[in-house]
């Protein structure tokens, strides 16, 4: 029985409209700033729109010229996988071991946690002007320091089969600091006890790290490779402040060309194309990801 007095929603009969004028605030923004540039941009990739005059709807044609018609797309599309191959494998490594190394009781370890943490939160257009400067061929840190060692200069930025190289090697040194935290948030998430228990049976070093550390690291290893493979794929300050897609497009990617066919040329309905094809390929990546990750990934201690 109810009680004398109680009221009961669901029988009451009354329709409470405060909850969603609440909440109105927040879908006006959310329908404002993603559904409809979503859907204008969804819609933008079937027409010929070049800002100046109406778009004029052309069907697959924008589509069907990428594939057929475009000479950069497959050559900026190889860049892009290029990239992201080389440079989130070595993003990953290196912020894993930065962060075990960081994961011990030594003095003024917090220091060295978030010295290795500034470049996450520095400008990329501040840190990509200073890299250009190292990477100068005349002038550069970077082969003044070689030159102590009898490496003769080289035009970092300018080397067709260097210049990827160099940007990948500035974004790994940018973004470290943001997969090292979340590495040292999973690592100080293991229990002791485990490596305790493992250590009185005989293991040590190498054993385990392959039978603890990398099994309970599994979940954040996941994440972190997920998004660094989003980032990868959308990189774009670093390509736009230090080569310009250049030299002979080998550092020109998929975001860049993108924009260059927007903002240069103005192809707007193209440039949408690109954009919805991106989505399709991360979206197609993540997905895989996400369903071989029960083969690997261990989510209970």
């Amino acid at each position: 029985m109810t009680p004398a007095g109680s009221t009961n929603a669901r029988t009451s009969g009354r329709f409470d409209p405060s909850g969603y004028l609440f909440l109105l605030p927040s879908l006006l923004a959310f329908a404002t700033f993603i559904v409809f540039p979503v859907g204008a941009s969804l819609y933008l990739a079937f027409t010929r729109y070049d800002i100046l005059t109406p778009p004029t709807f052309i069907g697959t044609r924008n589509f069907e010229y990428m594939v057929t018609g475009d000479p950069l797309f497959w050559k900026v599309l190889g860049n892009t996988v290029y990239y992201s191959v080389v440079q989130v494998p070595l993003n990953i490594v290196l912020a894993l071991a930065l962060a075990m190394a960081l994961n011990m009781r030594l003095r003024g370890v917090v220091v060295f946690r978030t010295l290795y943490f500034v470049p996450v939160v520095s400008s990329i257009i501040a840190v990509a002007i200073v890299w250009r400067w190292v990477y100068d061929g005349d002038w550069g840190i970077l082969n003044w320091l070689l030159s102590f060692v009898g490496i003769p200069k080289h035009n970092w930025l300018f080397d067709p089969s260097l210049a990827m190289p160099s940007v990948i090697a500035m974004n790994v040194w940018k973004n470290l600091g943001y997969n090292m935290v979340l590495f040292l948030a999973g690592l100080q998430g293991i229990p002791e006890t485990y490596y305790e228990a493992a250590r009185i049976d005989g293991a040590r070093g190498w054993h385990l790290f392959r039978h603890i550390t990398l099994p309970l690291l599994s979940p954040v290893m996941l994440f972190v490779l997920v998004i660094s493979v989003i980032n990868s794929f959308q990189v774009f300050g670093a390509i736009y402040i230090m080569t310009k897609g250049g030299p002979l497009d080998a550092t020109n990617v998929l975001v860049y060309h993108l924009y260059f066919k927007a903002f240069n040329e103005l192809q707007m309905g193209y440039a949408a194309a690109l954009a919805w094809v991106l989505f399709s390929f991360l979206f197609v990546i993540t997905l895989f990801q996400t369903r071989i990750a029960k083969n690997w990934v261990h989510y209970g201690l």
